[in-house]
């Protein structure tokens, strides 16, 4: 694992996504969107997925595709956009994520946070959802605001990977960013379960204070 400490952590993402290729993973949240703003990548050979998504509307504010879509989306060309249909509801969506799942050995390169309560995607400490071994997506009850059901990459998914790449800013994830890239992996921190071939860590100087 390399832990990169940046002045500017999201260009030095965006680097890194205009770089990326093949089967490519996008998430939500604040941190990310300088990132997709900042990228300039070619992706007319690479098939865009989510790591989660909530259970609204593509149109919905609260939708993670309508943040890539509007901050990167609008200017790039993927070969492929593979949204999570979260209007469908948790377990159908999973469903149908699942099932479009099937045609990728792996992914390429995936891009994840990391929240304060050291959740990823939308895997949330010490939840059930930690267990799956078998499956790719699946739904998920949210435990914190906003309290919207969602839809979710598993560990086994994130954890083949060729390349995780985790953006974290801020000092109120600090404590997060210790237990998750510092002390030993632990089910009360699920960012800590997960680790690709190769994994980078991109952080703040906020984020990275306990480390």
């Amino acid at each position: 694992m390399e832990i990169l400490v940046e002045d500017d952590p999201a260009r030095v993402v965006a680097e890194r996504l205009a770089s990326a290729s093949g089967h490519v993973v996008l998430t939500g949240g604040s941190s990310p969107r300088r990132a997709y703003e900042l990228a300039q990548p070619d992706w007319s050979d690479s098939e865009i997925w989510w790591s989660d998504e909530r259970c609204v509307s593509p149109v919905d504010d609260l939708s993670n595709y309508k943040l890539v879509q509007e901050t990167l989306l609008d200017r790039v060309t993927p070969r492929a956009v593979h949204r999570m249909r979260g209007e469908l509801g948790r377990d159908a969506g999973a469903d149908a994520y699942e099932q479009e799942l099937s045609a990728v050995d792996r992914f390429d390169f995936v891009l994840l946070g990391l929240g304060p309560d050291g959740h990823v995607a939308s895997l949330f400490p010490d939840e059930p959802t930690l267990d799956e071994t078998e499956r790719r997506a699946i739904g998920t009850e949210a435990k914190l605001e906003p309290f919207v059901d969602r839809i979710t990459l598993t560990l086994p998914a994130l954890c083949t990977a060729r390349t995780v790449v985790f953006l974290v800013t801020g000092g109120g994830k600090a404590n997060a960013v210790r237990r998750a890239f510092h002390d030993q992996p632990s089910r009360a921190t699920p960012g800590s379960l997960v680790r690709g071939e190769e994994t980078i860590v991109v952080l703040d100087a906020a984020a990275a204070a306990l480390l």
